[in-house]
């Protein structure tokens, strides 16, 4: 297996700590370094100071969810290199899908299918 040329930091933000410690598990496995968090306004005060390559987002949090998450990393500095966000979930929901993506996150992902495409999405650098 051929690992990628460089380790990504990857930041998880999940409620549910068998899912954080399954996800954790499969990045690290895959050469990454992963930090979960339990909300999103942990993730977003630590977000703040360090720098984070990509962001796997649950919609369904305590207190901020997903979307308003996302929203509110849309409004850091524009020169900052932006954040690769994906959103892991477990709605099928269209409306929802569209909305993470007009604000910024580059897929939509179903939690059963998260484990399938985890490490393309850890291969794929953003376009930007």
């Amino acid at each position: 297996m051929v690992k990628p040329p460089k380790a990504l930091h990857v930041a998880v933000v999940e409620d549910d700590p068998r899912i954080q410690q399954l996800i954790s598990a499969e990045i690290t496995d895959e050469g990454h370094a992963c930090i979960c968090f339990g909300s999103a306004e942990d993730f977003l005060v630590e977000a703040s100071s360090e720098h984070f390559d990509l962001l796997l987002l649950d919609l369904m949090l305590p207190g901020m969810d997903g979307l308003a998450c996302l929203k509110q990393l849309q409004l850091k500095s524009p020169s900052e290199p932006a954040l690769r966000v994906v959103i892991v979930t477990a709605l099928n929901d269209a409306d929802r899908k569209r909305e993470a993506l007009a604000n910024g996150a580059e897929a939509y992902v179903l939690k059963p299918d998260l484990f399938e495409q985890l490490p393309q999405l850890l291969q794929t650098r953003s376009m930007f």
